[in-house]
């Protein structure tokens, strides 16, 4: 079953599952390595892994004792194309479009 975009998006929505999936973009990690770089406890980046795997941006797999990562670069496919459907847009700078959307929210909630 495909993800939706709704799914991806709230993937990708946290700095952490993103820092996570631009480290998969070098190989394949053990779960261990993906905690090492990150102050938080194994079980905190297990959630993220979840994630990041009901979104299909991840697989899991274990090999002998060890819980690998992978990264599935083709489940971004349907999240990029929707994004350049707005043809007027350059590309999607994807940090600077989150602050402009915690700047709205704080001005809407009168912050």
């Amino acid at each position: 079953m495909k993800p939706d975009l709704d799914t991806v998006f709230a993937a990708l929505a946290d700095p952490t599952r993103r820092q996570i999936l631009v480290m998969l973009l070098e190989d394949d990690m053990a779960v261990t390595d993906v905690a090492d770089p990150f102050e938080m406890s194994l079980a905190a980046i297990s959630k993220h892994l979840t994630i990041l795997t009901r979104a299909g941006l991840i697989s899991q797999e274990k090999r002998g004792r060890v819980k690998w990562c992978k990264l599935e670069p083709d489940a971004m496919r349907d999240a990029s194309i929707w994004m350049q459907s707005f043809g007027q847009f350059e590309a999607v700078n994807l940090d600077a479009f989150e602050k402009f959307l915690e700047t709205e929210l704080k001005d809407d909630a009168g912050l």
